[in-house]
């Protein structure tokens, strides 16, 4: 499978939205009116790529522009290099990026792919609920750690 024995290193890779999009919220007015009004009028996104390698608890992450094969293949290459010792596993699911026939694999990192419709075998689906805007929008910070 790999071409130069090396540790194995097992990762789940996903990637995740963040961004604004328009929103149709209440706002304060004299009763009995109730008006709806656009939160923000702005489609703006970035996609963080993430994998996590559960056998030592390292995730690595990327923000990038889109999810495109050009942007699979910058994330591939970053993790391929900063596991240069090892050889990797990397499970992803069945998105059309992640099958571009122009991704060059490095040559310590292959693909296996998990079934279809199958987020519960992705430990890295579970991490993005950990910080999305949805779970985390009523939660006080109550410090920052700036070391």
């Amino acid at each position: 499978m790999f071409p130069t024995p090396r540790p194995l290193r097992v990762m789940y890779q996903d990637e995740a939205r963040f961004g604004r999009i328009s929103d149709t919220r209440y706002c304060w007015a004299k009763k009995p009116t109730r008006p709806e009004v656009k939160g923000m009028l702005i489609y703006q996104y970035t996609y963080a790529y993430a994998a996590v390698s559960p056998q030592d608890r390292r995730m690595d992450s990327l923000v990038l522009p889109e999810v495109s094969g050009r942007c699979m293949q910058v994330f591939l290459d970053e993790v391929a290099q900063r596991y240069r010792d090892e050889n990797i596993v990397m499970m992803v699911d069945g998105a059309g990026w992640h099958k571009s026939h122009d991704l060059k694999l490095p040559e310590n990192l292959r693909l296996l792919f998990l079934p279809p419709y199958s987020p519960e075998l992705n430990p890295q689906e579970h991490l993005w609920d950990e910080v999305t805007l949805e779970n985390n929008s009523h939660t006080q910070i109550k410090h920052v750690n700036h070391g």
